[in-house]
């Protein structure tokens, strides 16, 4: 069974896994910009994200590395859960996972909400272990947003064009694959094609 990083939810598939020790500064990615743009062309059409390099360094340049790496490019979508969010970034279509990064820092308590449109990192349930997966948020899901006595979700920026794309990704057909070993998959892969910074 392939490994994934999936919410720490009752009703989504939770994995337990030793992860790497953290990575507490990456290497910071395309300094002169705090508020960094950059494209997802879709095999649905094309979604911008403006990335919060201010309240989530961290997690921006981690995020900005893989897209220079071109690791995102001719991957899927392997988790839509409509009302909640769509995660990709992980897998290609043959769901082989590419090169990772060392896990990151935790950065849910920045002040940013997994509030509908934002981007934030997947994990394992330890809170220190996301690398590349992220996904989009459908809803306000103040469940994923850190409290008292857990941590939460990294929230690294938000969505400010194609809203209309990531709503057409979240009404896709989804059912179970055997690969995987998870529910919420869609049956037609929803790619990701192409990830470029915006000048």
């Amino acid at each position: 069974m392939k490994s994934s990083r999936f919410f720490l939810l009752a009703l989504l598939l939770s994995v337990s896994a030793a992860a790497a020790e953290p990575e507490c500064f990456p290497d910071e990615v395309l300094p002169d910009n705090a508020f960094p743009s950059v494209r997802l062309e879709t095999s649905m059409g094309a979604v911008v994200v403006e990335l919060n390099r201010r309240r989530a360094p961290i997690t921006a340049n981690n995020f900005l590395r893989y897209v220079l790496d071109g690791a995102y490019d001719n991957t899927i979508f392997h988790r839509v859960m409509p009302g909640f969010v769509v995660q990709g970034g992980g897998y290609n279509e043959n769901l082989e996972e590419p090169g990772l990064h060392a896990p990151i820092i935790n950065e849910s308590g920045n002040g940013l909400k997994n509030q509908m449109m934002t981007v934030a990192m997947a994990r394992f349930d330890d809170p220190h272990s996301a690398t590349n997966q992220f996904y989009f948020n459908l809803a306000d899901n103040e469940s994923l947003d850190p409290n008292a006595r857990s941590w939460g979700y990294a929230v690294f920026g938000q969505v400010i064009d194609g809203w209309d794309v990531v709503m057409e990704m979240a009404g896709v057909q989804t059912g179970y694959d055997q690969a995987l070993d998870a529910e919420n998959v869609p049956l037609v892969p929803v790619k990701l094609l192409k990830v470029t910074v915006l000048d």
